[in-house]
């Protein structure tokens, strides 16, 4: 019995990145892809950090590209050679932990646009 994880079709990808609703990932060059975008450097930075805090307690790295403003987040399993359950588990938690906001409750959350989608 193989050690490798299944790996999706391009299609599988596009709809189990819809089911997931990760509607702002989108798959390219073998990646699952996302870019955010920021307030400015801090943002950005605090954003870069909470997604290595995840990769590092998931034991399974994305790829980033920063600038002022924006954050690029790519992800593949490299050892089964395409995108894993691992990915689409991953980019959830991201998206979860990245774009969370205080709703209810005695935190205000931050006034500013702070990391968004668009």
């Amino acid at each position: 019995m193989s050690d490798k994880k299944k790996t999706y079709t391009e299609a599988e990808v596009k709809e189990k990145l819809q089911e997931l609703g990760l509607t702002e990932w989108y798959l390219e060059d073998g990646w699952i892809r996302r870019k955010y975008n920021t307030d400015g450097w801090p943002q950005t930075l605090m954003a870069v950090n909470a997604i290595g805090y995840l990769c590092e307690a998931a034991w399974h790295h994305a790829d980033l590209a920063v600038t002022w403003g924006k954050l690029w987040v790519k992800l593949m399993t490299h050892d089964a050679g395409g995108i894993t359950d691992k990915d689409f588990e991953l980019a959830k938690k991201i998206e979860e932990v990245v774009l969370w906001r205080p709703v209810d409750g005695a935190l205000t959350g931050n006034p500013k646009k702070f990391v968004f989608s668009k």
